[in-house]
């Protein structure tokens, strides 16, 4: 049995220097400790000690060089480097150092002979190397009138010889150093040297000096190691008949089947337990009997066999899945108001429907659940939503992202013939869950990816999301059916045109609109700071961001639908703050708009509506995108020519032909518009559209174009605060468009004071928050005539024309 006061011991230099301090000044019991690991040293004992901290290397020298004893502790925990009092055990060994080594290598080997027990009584120094004063402990002496003690010694001695017998091989000279221990102590602690025990049961051991407590206590440990060695040895004689030729390689798995068996572990006792979490779990009956007749087969099935992993893994995976587990629902309309309140600002309409659900919900618990449809721009709280509708209802809460599925197999499951197979991820959310009835949100609806020959996500997912179908909805992992019904489905989706027909038919969607700059500034103020302030270790002493900084961030450091890039501009602003503060710099600072600049930078985003349209040909129009709605400049220009339209910015070919349409109408009405037909057929026309990077496309800039046509031919210029949409017909009519209401918004923000919808459009209002509406004026239009007429300024004196500019 060898020791070591390291792990492997390091490659050290042969000599270390060794410190003025010497053992001379040690006191006369004081003892230089050796800290050692994973192992005990008792007296009458030699073992080998390897060598390997720097400290301990120079105790030993320092030792040899004295011609000392050294005092060898076990540490309590193995890994400390350099432990310290509270590091090691008080009881120790006091030993001689019968032989020092240091190897070609550099390792360091010590020969110790246990002689006598201690106990540290006080730490003295730990450098250059731990010394103690110590108490040593005398060893208690054979009583030869003491039968008791002779008795358990004899006992000791038959034990050690029987278990020297069972080992497959035996240490030379061991049993006959056993059998000549001249006292019962020797004894006990030499057969406590070779038993193979944790390091904390023999400084148990070493602990223990009552003679016959000791005895006990080795007898104990020796007859549990003599049972191990004699249950080996029945092992190898059964499985030794039962193996031939071609068996020989299952030698090893059956040996641990048998050892198993004896203990009542293993494979068996394991499937019982699979059979008990089937029976529990609750299946429908005809589920219940597929995973018993799967069980069935695992049970005659051999370990090593290539379907044992997968048909295991299967029926863990069907007693997992909740199927009669479900959380109680507990609704409370007040609560349920009030949680979708404290957690949203606005958005009345869609709190609104889904209050109203949850009260259809409550009086009528076994009807169908709808399945909604969240749909609005990113960063206006579609996700935190369905989060806060599981919390009203008080059930689980899951989401999946859909953005990029491109396999039905992801929706589906894979099935188990295929290596790694796996559920799919609706069945995997419904284990997560752990409930039959969670709120599952199916997240980025209309970013699935099409359909290819790995199948198409999007028709997988219409025997999910239908009340009629999903009671029985079948995964091609389980193969077996799963009630959906009690699940309630909430999607999202930035644009509705992009979900697929029928899926879309099978969802009531409910459109969440973008926000306005006092939505904004209100949801900053609820929200958004309080959450900065506490991601960036900010207390509301430390920071005060004003009113006046919020708008400036809103109006002129972000330009979107929702609050994403406005959480974001105010988390840079407070980690600015918190580098000031953690450096020291300041302890509280109040941000108004000039500390935002300077943070922040220059205004990213400023007011183009006079600059661009205070010449002829330039336009405000509006655009909606799936990220909320924009302002959108036309400008046109004209050169001598012959006639021909150029078309610059990106223009998809609708919006092309919308430009066309426009030309066509401004000839066709030349002359009722003050125009000359041949100063038109004498000019090229060059429609363009600024932001030339990003693709646009649609019919509704067609009376925006229009308008820009007839300001360029007629030299007047449109009203810097009116801006305009709608689709143009070759007879001049307006029609209707979509978008509206993210439109009249992106209007609101960019300070238009006059919107020009088509008439058909006037019901869409409805939609609009009652704040955008108060600063905008609304004016509706039925023919081009209506919004020239509403757009263009006066038409300029005669022989004053301005100057006409591109």
């Amino acid at each position: 049995m060898t020791g070591s006061d390291d792990e492997t011991p390091s490659a050290l230099p042969q000599t270390i220097e060794i410190p003025e301090a010497t053992p001379e000044s040690l006191p006369e019991d004081a003892l230089i400790l050796l800290c050692v690991r994973g192992m005990a040293l008792f007296p009458g004992v030699v073992l080998p000690i390897a060598v390997g901290r720097e400290r301990s290397v120079r105790a030993i020298q320092a030792a040899v060089r004295e011609d000392r004893a050294i005092g060898v502790v076990l540490q309590r925990d193995a890994e400390e480097q350099n432990p310290g009092p509270e590091d090691v055990y008080e009881v120790g060994t006091m030993a001689e150092i019968v032989r020092y080594i240091t190897a070609p290598d550099g390792s360091h080997h010590v020969i110790a002979q246990g002689k006598q027990r201690f106990r540290i009584t006080e730490f003295l120094e730990l450098e250059p190397f731990p010394t103690a004063r110590v108490e040593l402990i005398d060893e208690p002496e054979d009583d030869e009138e003491d039968t008791e003690v002779e008795a358990l010694a004899f006992n000791l001695r038959t034990q050690a010889r029987e278990a020297l017998q069972l080992l497959p091989q035996t240490p030379e000279d061991l049993d006959q150093a056993i059998q000549n221990a001249d006292s019962a102590s020797l004894l006990a602690d030499m057969v406590a040297t070779f038993i193979e025990l944790p390091p904390d049961e023999k400084q148990d051991l070493l602990e223990t000096t009552e003679l016959k407590d000791r005895l006990h206590k080795v007898a104990e440990r020796l007859a549990h190691v003599v049972e191990v060695l004699s249950l080996s040895r029945d092992i190898r004689q059964q499985t030794k008949g039962t193996l031939d030729k071609a068996q020989r390689e299952y030698y090893l798995r059956e040996q641990l089947r048998t050892i198993q068996k004896e203990l009542g572990e293993g494979g068996g006792v394991e499937l019982e337990e699979l059979r008990e979490t089937i029976d529990k779990a609750g299946m429908p009956e005809d589920v219940h009997e597929q995973a018993l007749k799967e069980l069935a087969r695992l049970e005659k099935m051999p370990e090593a066999a290539a379907e044992y992993g997968m048909l295991r893994t299967y029926l863990e995976t069907l007693g997992d899945l909740p199927w009669a587990r479900s959380t109680e629902d507990a609704i409370d309309i007040s609560w349920a108001r009030e949680v979708l309140d404290r957690d949203h600002f606005g958005l009345e309409k869609v709190k609104r429907r889904i209050v109203e659900f949850l009260a259809v919900r409550k009086l009528n618990p076994s009807g169908k659940s709808p399945i909604l449809c969240l749909v609005g721009p990113p960063g206006v709280g579609k996700t935190s939503l369905g989060q806060s509708v599981a919390r009203a209802m008080k059930r689980e809460f899951v989401r999946v992202s859909l953005g990029g599925v491109h396999d039905e197999a992801e929706i589906r499951g894979h099935r188990r013939t295929y290596v790694g197979a796996l559920p799919g991820s609706v069945i995997q959310g419904i284990a997560k869950a752990d409930s039959n009835n969670p709120v599952f949100m199916l997240d980025e609806l209309d970013k699935l990816g099409m359909g290819s020959f790995h199948g198409d996500p999007s028709s997988a997912l219409l025997e999910v999301l239908d009340p009629e179908q999903n009671r029985s909805f079948r995964d091609n992992y389980l193969a077996v059916p799963f009630d959906l019904s009690r699940v309630m489905f909430i999607a999202t989706a930035n644009v509705i045109d992009r979900i697929p027909g029928p899926l879309r038919d099978r969802c009531e969607v409910i459109q969440l609109p973008g926000y306005t700059a006092e939505e904004k500034l209100e949801i900053a103020k609820r929200y958004l700071v309080s959450r900065q302030l506490s991601n960036n270790g900010l207390k509301r002493a430390q920071c005060t961001l004003t009113v006046a900084a919020l708008r400036e961030i809103i109006a002129h450091y972000t330009l979107e639908a929702g609050c994403r890039n406005l959480e974001r501009e105010i988390g840079a602003i407070f980690r600015s703050v918190a580098t000031k503060v953690a450096g020291g710099e300041v302890e509280k600072v109040k941000v108004g708009p000039e500390e935002v600049a300077e943070i922040l930078g220059p205004r990213r985003f400023e007011s183009e509506l006079k600059l661009r349209t205070s010449v002829p040909g330039v336009v405000t129009g509006l655009s909606w995108t799936p990220f909320g709605g924009h302002i959108l400049f036309v400008e046109a220009t004209r050169m001598p020519g012959s006639g021909e339209l150029i078309l610059t910015g990106q223009l998809g070919d609708v919006m092309q032909e919308s430009v066309r349409a426009a030309l066509s109408l401004v000839r066709s009405r030349a002359e009722e518009l003050g125009i000359s037909t041949e100063e038109i057929e004498k000019s090229d026309l060059h429609v363009h559209v600024p932001a030339g990077g990003i693709p646009k496309d649609g019919p509704s800039a067609g009376v925006t174009m229009y308008t820009a046509i007839v300001s360029l031919f007629t030299d007047r210029t449109v009203r810097s605060d009116v801006a305009m949409t709608g689709e143009i017909s070759l007879r001049g009519h307006v029609l209707p468009v979509g978008g509206i209401k993210e439109k009249i918004l992106a209007a609101h923000r960019a300070g238009i004071r006059t919107v020009v919808v088509p008439r058909r459009n006037e019901n869409d209002l409805l939609d609009v928050p009652a704040s955008a509406k108060k600063k905008l004026d609304f004016e509706f239009a039925d023919t081009v005539d209506d919004v020239l007429r509403l757009a263009l300024a006066a038409r300029p004196r005669s022989g004053r024309r301005k100057k006409r500019r591109s």
